[in-house]
């Protein structure tokens, strides 16, 4: 499944400016401050497109609603980010995603949330359901995720969330076999040692 950033959500199509994937998010969120323009978010949520995607998906189970779930987190940040200082972008785009989804679930029927991939974590088999039950592990694994280097946190959301192979994940990212193979095995370590340090730092 290919996503892409939804055009007419920026203020100005332009290509991207070459220092722009140098840039922290608190420097962009500075341009955007200072100029208004809501191009700097835009550059923003393309960055954090695909990690976006992955969130609604785990809540909503659904490819076409996560979709849709995406275009209208877009919408609510690109309106409401002017209201507030944000000081952790990801943290705050996460909650947004989250809480969006937990609304459109409750004005569903209150549909129950399933279980994400058992590989997404390590755990014991007679905790999994436990564990995986709880929201503070969502929130957890949220927080994990976006800790990870940008070319590990692509290839786990398109193994793990999306359900890629090696060789799709190879072509939409241009990453080879390897290279993929190995984002995904350090990507997978690199989570279960953020997570039970999460744990440690805030038992359940």
């Amino acid at each position: 499944m290919e996503f892409r950033p939804i055009p007419h959500l920026y203020s100005k199509p332009t290509l991207l400016p070459p220092r722009v994937p140098h840039m922290t998010d608190n420097e962009l969120l500075a341009q955007y401050y200072a100029s208004g323009d809501q191009e700097w978010l835009g550059h923003l949520l393309e960055r954090y497109t695909l990690l976006l995607l992955g969130v609604c998906l785990k809540y909503l189970k659904d490819e076409q609603e996560a979709r849709d779930a995406v275009q209208q987190v877009f919408l609510k940040v690109l309106t409401e980010a002017g209201r507030f200082k944000i000081d952790f972008f990801k943290s705050w785009l996460y909650m947004v995603a989250k809480n969006h989804c937990l609304m459109k679930l409750r004005s569903t029927q209150g549909r129950r949330m399933q279980d994400i991939d058992d590989h997404s974590f390590a755990a014991p088999e007679d905790r999994r359901d436990e564990l995986l039950a709880n929201e503070q592990i969502y929130r957890h694994l949220e927080w994990a995720l976006g800790e990870l280097g940008n070319e590990q946190r692509q290839c786990v959301t398109l193994f793990y969330l999306e359900k890629k192979s090696y060789q799709q994940i190879s072509d939409a990212t241009g990453y080879s076999l390897l290279q993929v193979k190995s984002y995904i095995q350090n990507g997978k370590r690199n989570l279960r040692i953020l997570l039970e340090r999460k744990l440690k730092e805030n038992p359940l």
